[in-house]
């Protein structure tokens, strides 16, 4: 119970976060370009906190739905304006100012992205080492040579001084590219390059893992199979396993590293597995069916979690941090490139070339929030970074009632010399509308149907 509250306080900071800087994107530059502000709001419904500027009579609001918010302005379509306020009117403003108010929310949340990148980078991010422990046979990486204890110096000419930044490369290059060289140190401290194919990844829907999609595994320390924590009411407890057991075979299968156990589980589902356990320095034998859970398959679970064993990877992990310029850099070129990653997921989604499971609603964003807040304030922001980038792609795409469907009017109207009729405007919010909620909906399904599969 503590975690879901702690996942939906998390949800509620993010959201407040992102929304806070898409809706001042807008407020800011239709104050500087002279257009009257009457109610900037995060959330929406009923007001829990109001403030009243004595300045320009602006209303500050924090609203009690916090899944959205707005910037009013004043303009004649919604309200009688007094002939000396038309020039502050929204309406009555060129084209360039229009459109300027319009797209100064996504370019809001662009711009986060990258302040918050830039200063993770600045922190410090820590990761594996890129230092290859296995490479799969009949991969790319098998073909394209790949050995053990490669280290990999760099992806298409962009260092990569951790795992982490090397498969981000190589997920970046396969947007565009069908192979890319990978410049490598192998065990005798020699440099290659080796030409990797990325054609394996081209179903995004699937590339949570780009590394392994093309064959290679990072070196990691080797963890006891030894039993930390159980679920109450799993498997694992019903069965009787105990806190603080070493499983020694399941199946007759052999085990020295929880990946192992956790692999083996996860591929027999619904099934009943014989285990083998030290326990107290005896060995006996436990029975248990294991359980099953939904995500892309069916996977089993037995509802049990492995002994902290973070101190055997500190002598595995790296961390890299870049000074403030270089930092720019980097996170300037990150951004780009998650923007371009998302629309073109985006673009096979709707084509059904990419599964729809990539979607993720209220749900799955409160899970994240809560995740990654947890591991810390580095993970947590660069988390805000991610989702205020799929932030500001969402609302750039040339849907109605999206800031990207006023740009498409404003476009119209540039061709043809004036605006679209109010008629078609509205129609246009209507079938906006309509998508949206399309939209919502589809997430809100994939969202309950991962817990309900869970």
């Amino acid at each position: 119970m503590g975690s879901f509250f702690f996942s939906a306080f998390a949800f509620v900071i993010t959201l407040g976060i992102l929304i806070t800087a898409h809706e001042y994107g807008h407020f800011w530059v239709a104050r500087k370009l002279g257009v009257k502000v009457l109610c900037f709001s995060i959330g929406f419904g009923k007001p829990l906190w109001t403030r009243i500027s004595p300045v320009d009579g602006t209303e500050y609001r924090v609203a009690v739905i916090p899944l959205g918010g707005y910037v009013k302005m004043l303009d004649e379509r919604e309200a009688p304006v007094p002939k000396e306020q038309r020039h502050q009117a929204f309406n009555c403003q060129p084209l360039s100012v229009r459109t300027a108010i319009v797209a100064a929310g996504p370019i809001a949340n662009f711009i986060f992205a990258i302040l918050a990148f830039w200063l993770t980078a600045m922190v410090g991010e820590t990761g594996l080492q890129p230092v290859v422990a296995e490479v799969k046979p009949d991969t790319a990486a098998y073909s394209a040579g790949f050995q053990i204890e490669d280290k990999i110096l760099a992806v298409d000419q962009k260092t990569t001084p951790s795992w982490e930044k090397a498969a981000f490369a190589i997920l970046a290059a396969s947007i565009e590219k069908n192979s890319v060289p990978v410049r490598v140190q192998d065990v005798r401290g020699m440099e290659h390059v080796r030409l990797l194919s990325l054609t394996s990844i081209g179903d995004l829907s699937d590339n949570s893992d780009p590394m392994g999609m093309v064959g290679i595994v990072p070196r990691r320390p080797v963890i006891p199979p030894i039993i930390g924590e159980l679920v109450a009411g799993g498997a694992a407890e019903q069965g009787g396993l105990k806190v603080g057991d070493r499983i020694v075979e399941v199946d007759g299968l052999l085990l020295n590293d929880w990946r192992k156990l956790v692999k083996y589980i996860q591929k027999h589902p619904n099934v009943r597995v014989e285990f083998e356990v030290e326990r107290a320095g005896r060995h006996q034998s436990i029975s248990l069916r294991t359980g099953a859970k939904k995500e892309d398959h069916s996977m089993g679970y037995i509802g049990a979690g492995v002994r902290n064993y973070d101190h055997l990877l500190e002598a595995y992990k790296v961390t890299v941090q870049l000074g403030p310029i270089d930092a720019m850099v980097a996170s300037v070129e990150k951004t780009a490139n998650l923007s371009w990653l998302i629309l073109k997921m985006a673009g096979r989604m709707f084509s059904g070339d990419a599964s729809v499971n990539n979607l993720g609603g209220p749900v799955t964003i409160a899970k994240s929030a809560g995740q990654t807040a947890s591991y810390g304030f580095v993970s947590f922001l660069s988390f805000l970074a991610g989702l205020s980038i799929s932030l500001g792609v969402l609302n750039l795409l040339p849907i109605p009632i999206l800031d990207g469907g006023h740009l498409l009017f404003f476009a119209i109207e540039a061709v043809k010399g004036g605006p679209l009729s109010e008629r078609l405007q509205a129609e246009g919010q209507k079938i906006g509308m309509l998508i949206l909620l399309m939209l919502m909906g589809l997430a809100f399904f994939v969202d309950f149907s991962r817990l309900l599969g869970s």
